[in-house]
C-alpha cells in the first residue's frame, strides 16, 4: 500500500513539474504575426487603444528581414515609419498623427530622443535609434 501511495505522489509530482514547463506563449498560435508591433522585453506585443491606417500597410512577414534594410529604405515604408511614430509617442517624444510619413515632426522627435539618449543628434533614422526604439 505504501508503495502505491509513494508511486502516486512521485507520479503526481512529476506531472506537476512537467506542467510548469508548459508556457502558453511559447506556441506560435498565441504569438502575434505583426513583425513591426512594439514588443516588451519578454516579446509580448504592446496593444494600443486604436487601430491606425498604417497598421494595414504592406510589410514583411518576418521581423528579421528589416535588419538587412538600410535606413534610407525603411523611411520610405509607411508601416515602418508608423511603428516608429508609435514607439516615439509611447516614449513621449512624438505628439503628431500616426500617418506613416517621415515628416519634420517625426525628425524633431528623433532628434529629441537622440539628445536624451546621448547619441549624435541628426534627426534621422540610425541603427542606434532603431535599437533605442526596439525596432528591427
Amino acid at each position: 500500500m505504501k508503495r502505491i501511495v509513494i508511486g502516486l505522489i512521485l507520479g503526481l509530482g512529476a506531472t506537476i513539474a512537467q506542467g510548469d514547463e508548459f508556457d502558453v506563449l511559447s506556441h506560435d498560435i498565441f504569438r502575434p504575426t505583426d513583425p513591426l508591433a512594439q514588443r516588451s522585453e519578454w516579446g509580448l506585443v504592446h496593444q494600443g487603444p486604436r487601430v491606425n491606417a498604417t497598421d494595414f500597410a504592406a510589410r514583411y512577414h518576418w521581423r528579421w528581414m528589416y535588419y538587412f534594410k538600410a535606413p534610407e529604405q525603411l523611411v520610405l515604408q509607411p508601416a515602418y515609419v508608423g511603428s516608429m511614430q508609435v514607439a516615439l509617442r509611447r516614449l513621449g517624444y512624438y505628439c503628431g498623427p500616426i500617418d506613416g510619413i517621415m515628416s519634420q515632426a517625426t525628425s524633431d522627435a528623433i532628434a529629441r530622443m537622440q539628445k536624451n539618449y546621448a547619441q549624435h543628434v541628426t534627426g534621422t533614422l540610425t541603427v542606434s535609434v532603431r535599437r533605442a526604439l526596439n525596432l528591427p
